[in-house]
């Protein structure tokens, strides 16, 4: 299993100087399984440079699944060129449990008078296909397990396993409040245990979480707890703020690193940035 970031940002796309480490594109991660099957998370704006790639391939099914419906994580898919070419095939995949539903969401970022081309018009085989949450699916080969985030407007989270090594996936999830679709934190801590890798949403400090609490984030030190709690071996802060430079996003990751070997612990930590490429 390859695990590649196209894009870490959340709510909105940036762009300067001084997000140039991290990367400005919002929510998009590539996971190419053993036997080079596609699978992706997310649909936000870095999904157009993925899609870019992807052309330049040979044609190939792709797995697209959605954590949920907010706009920076489907913003990028009427950019997504393989949905223009008849010969691609694509699987949507969501927490939604019907066709009906998903089919809802994915249409509206392409309907007039919002953009020029609408979701009907499109070449690619599209199949819509719900996930139920607390749920397991076989893609390709890869065991997918599905657990409810605690978000606005429900979602889910995934972990995804193949060959005895297991990633997690766990953006706009806010531990310290659970919302009306969402799980206890210990239920976080086990869907996480033992993850090789897990990518965590850490959008918040504890001072921005005073005026933010309820918006569905983290603050980046209790993710940071649950990744130590759930003994994985790397953990990603992810879903990096708007407004978060660089050298804040830096900053953040030292003193995650300083808890860490206060604890003793030997868990690797970095900030998941555009172009983060693991391999498994």
């Amino acid at each position: 299993m390859r695990i590649r970031c196209w894009g870490s940002r959340g709510s909105i796309a940036v762009s300067g100087k001084q997000y140039l480490k991290y990367g400005g594109d919002t929510a998009c991660i590539e996971v190419r399984t053993d036997a080079g099957e596609i699978i992706i998370i997310d649909a936000g704006t870095g999904i157009r440079a993925l899609g870019n790639e992807i052309v330049k391939s040979k044609n190939q099914t792709i797995h697209l699944l959605l954590s949920h419906a907010h706009w920076d994580h489907l913003s990028g898919f009427p950019f997504f060129k393989p949905i223009y070419k008849k010969d691609t095939t694509l699987k949507i995949y969501g927490p939604q449990n019907t066709r009906t539903s998903l089919k809802c969401i994915i249409s509206k970022a392409m309907t007039a008078p919002y953009f020029p081309i609408e979701f009907e018009d499109i070449n690619a085989k599209i199949s819509l296909l719900g996930m139920g949450n607390k749920k397991e699916y076989d893609i390709c080969g890869v065991k997918i397990t599905t657990i409810p985030i605690s978000h606005p407007n429900e979602g889910a989270g995934y972990r995804l396993e193949e060959n005895g090594k297991s990633f997690v996936f766990l953006t706009d999830n806010e531990l310290t409040y659970r919302h009306k679709t969402g799980c206890r934190y210990g239920d976080y801590v086990n869907f996480s245990k033992n993850a090789d890798v897990l990518f965590h949403d850490s959008e918040y400090t504890r001072q921005e979480y005073k005026h933010t609490r309820k918006w569905g984030h983290s603050v980046y030190l209790d993710t940071l707890s649950l990744a130590l709690e759930a003994n994985v071996k790397t953990f990603g802060l992810y879903h990096h703020n708007q407004e978060r430079t660089d050298k804040e996003v830096d900053a953040m990751v030292q003193d995650c690193k300083r808890i860490i070997a206060k604890k003793g612990s030997k868990m690797k930590c970095f900030a998941v940035a555009t172009g983060t490429e693991i391999k498994l």
